[in-house]
């Protein structure tokens, strides 16, 4: 299947959820907000949450700074 990962095509070899698409990509669920289809999803929902075919994937990394 293929999603729009931040803006890129992204081939996945099959059904996952956005917490196993994260662990896919080395990415610490605790430092990054997810979107899917434009629909914040909250961090507690990543697991329950399906990455299906045709699906608009935006990551966006948390940074601190002073």
């Amino acid at each position: 299947m293929t999603i729009r990962l931040n803006g890129d095509a992204h081939d996945l070899s099959g059904p996952l959820s956005i917490a196993d698409l994260l662990a896919q990509l080395e990415v610490d669920p605790r430092r990054v907000a997810v979107e899917r289809n434009f629909i914040v999803i909250k961090r507690d929902l990543y697991a329950a949450t399906p990455v299906q075919d045709g699906d608009e994937i935006e990551i966006v990394n948390f940074v601190g700074g002073g």
